[in-house]
């Protein structure tokens, strides 16, 4: 056998054993007498001890060893004479007897350390390498550890794993498909799934009941940090069951996989609609581990004089307590962010109060000490702290003073990845008006069920109509949604309609779902968590890329395998395809 034990498994209790260890040579260190090397696997870290009275063809034979060299020694465990608490191992060494060199290495581009040296691209390159350092290791252990998590959780409460197609149909609505020609189908296409929704749908329709899949999923879309073109879905559908069984279920699961992870044991998950988390937060995921909440002060500055408030839909801030410190250059650094290209704000008003509580703001010409205290009642402020103000056009406005409040949050280490912070946000709008397209467009997908108290205003006021769905949000980050979805043929067809499609175009599309809903389809809702977002969360960071084994990089390129790439002409001839040059 190659090994008896791992590198991280060997303790005082082994002293005085003959072992053999495997694996790869992480340092060397060449000190008179004795060579060291700290040899390396997936457990750990295990010191080799040489000495130059033992065998001279073995000593001869580690120091010539370089790293990433893999080899295999044996020899007897011993205590150490200097410790390293750093290590499960560092209270003993193996002094070696026998060693043999398995495979040789060239010098790694960048060092295998936690600190390496290696710039992105270069660790992507050779992603292989980089998976041997503690860090990326740790991240995938901790993905496989949720992974199972999942697993038992689920089948614990009678789900089923079942795997669903991914050659499926393209269909028009939600982001970009992949497309895979069809050989056997000269013309035609199939696309990859960007979600199981319909295929899950199907499974309830077929009595299984109770389903759920850890499952990949892929989407032709623009690229950032939380989001790569395939990935990982937590995907699960229950039959005979109302939006209170489903947020119970899962909120259980995520407080389970937490509690099993960082030991923190969280109560219930507080719920808020889509209409409060837009007015409090401008967004619909926010991160409530501080409060910075959303004031408007709209109806009290119109008319007075302004230009700015006077010509603006919306007039809103928030207060950063105890802040009436920041300085000038501060202020200023806060102003240049809100008018940077992607928020578009003109400007940025600001308000402080010094310690006996006498107001000064940007605007003291157009507002007496009398109106700064009335909008210091409004926000609660009092000495010491500071409100910051945008206005302009309603969207626009509450998008920049979200993106503010969270950027002010993280100057001042509010945004503590250790501190969980778990919601619910309900009755998102079921529909959502495009101008360019001048047509509805759902606002999760088509196969969502209406709030029942509002299917009667499909007709007269879609867009007043509530979703019958849920996000679940984590620290600033959906992790998860879902709906309870529409069950009746009649209902489905007309949410067609409202899309647009034609009675002829949805049959195309997706006649298969309707004539399963003629044969006895049952109430059923479920939810989909973004399995890759969920694991980073858990391993405190919001970049997801360090937590897929091979990920791709911003422009959806391998840059490992280089790939996507050309295929042969031969290969486009088989396909039917050809391409314009």
């Amino acid at each position: 056998m190659y090994r008896t034990h791992t590198c991280g498994e060997l303790r005082l209790a082994h002293q005085g054993q003959s072992v053999t260890l495997a694996g790869w040579v992480h340092r060397r260190r060449d000190l008179g007498g004795m060579t060291f090397v700290d040899l390396r696997d997936r457990f750990g870290r295990t010191q080799l001890s040489f000495n130059d009275l033992s065998d001279a063809e073995v000593v001869a034979m580690a120091r010539s060893l370089g790293r990433e060299y893999v080899v295999q020694a044996t020899g007897v465990v011993v205590e150490r004479e200097n410790k390293n608490a750093q290590l499960l191992t560092g209270d003993i060494e193996m002094k070696v007897t026998s060693l043999t060199i398995l495979s040789t290495s060239q010098t790694p581009p960048f060092t295998i350390e936690d600190q390496t040296d290696g710039g992105e691209d270069l660790r992507m390159k050779y992603r292989y390498l980089d998976i041997r350092r503690a860090p990326v290791r740790e991240n995938l252990l901790l993905r496989n550890k949720i992974n199972l998590l999942v697993r038992n959780f689920l089948s614990a409460r009678d789900f089923v794993d079942v795997e669903t197609p991914f050659l499926i149909k393209s269909t028009p609505e939600g982001a970009r498909d992949f497309v895979v020609p069809s050989r056997m189908n000269a013309g035609q296409f199939y696309a990859l799934p960007q979600s199981p929704q319909t295929f899950k749908q199907l499974l309830m329709v077929a009595g299984m009941d109770r389903y759920y899949q850890i499952v990949r999923c892929f989407r032709d879309e623009d690229l950032r940090a939380d989001r790569q073109p395939e990935f990982t879905q937590i995907d699960c559908e229950m039959a005979f069951v109302e939006q209170e069984d489903i947020l119970q279920t899962f909120e259980e699961l995520v407080r389970h996989i937490i509690g099993e992870v960082h030991g923190v044991i969280l109560g219930p998950f507080p719920r808020m609609t889509y209409a409060e988390s837009m007015r409090l937060y401008g967004n619909d995921k926010p991160d409530i581990r501080f409060g910075m909440t959303f004031v408007e002060l709209t109806d009290s500055v119109k008319g007075c004089g302004f230009p700015v408030f006077d010509s603006a839909e919306l007039v809103v801030g928030i207060k950063a307590e105890g802040c009436a410190h920041y300085t000038r250059k501060q202020l200023d650094a806060l102003t240049e962010y809100v008018k940077r290209p992607q928020l578009g704000m003109s400007g940025l008003i600001w308000v402080r109060w010094d310690e006996q509580g006498t107001p000064a703001s940007s605007v003291n010409k157009f507002f007496d000490e009398q109106t700064l205290r009335a909008w210091a009642e409004k926000w609660a402020a009092g000495p010491g702290d500071l409100v910051l103000i945008v206005a302009g056009a309603e969207g626009k406005t509450r998008k920049a003073l979200s993106e503010l409040r969270l950027h002010l949050a993280e100057e001042l280490g509010l945004r503590n990845p250790k501190e969980f912070a778990p919601l619910w946000v309900l009755d998102f709008p079921l529909l959502e008006w495009n101008e360019e397209a001048h047509r509805w467009f759902a606002m999760h997908h088509p196969f969502t069920s209406p709030k029942p108290e509002d299917i009667s205003l499909l007709e007269s006021n879609p867009g007043a109509v509530r979703a019958n769905a849920y996000d679940i949000v984590l620290n600033g980050n959906e992790i998860g949604g879902g709906s309870i979805r529409i069950h009746d043929r009649t209902v489905q067809e007309r949410m067609f309609s409202l899309l647009g499609f034609t009675p002829e175009e949805a049959l195309e599309q997706f006649g298969f779902l309707l004539r399963a809903f003629e044969y006895g389809a049952p109430p059923h809702g479920g939810i989909a968590f973004g399995f890759d977002r969920l694991v980073a969360l858990m391993g405190g960071d919001e970049v997801i890329r360090d937590y897929i084994a091979f990920p791709k990089n911003n422009s959806g390129r391998d840059v490992m395998i280089d790939a996507p790439s050309a295929i042969a002409k031969t290969q486009l001839d088989e396909l039917s395809l050809k391409i314009h040059e």
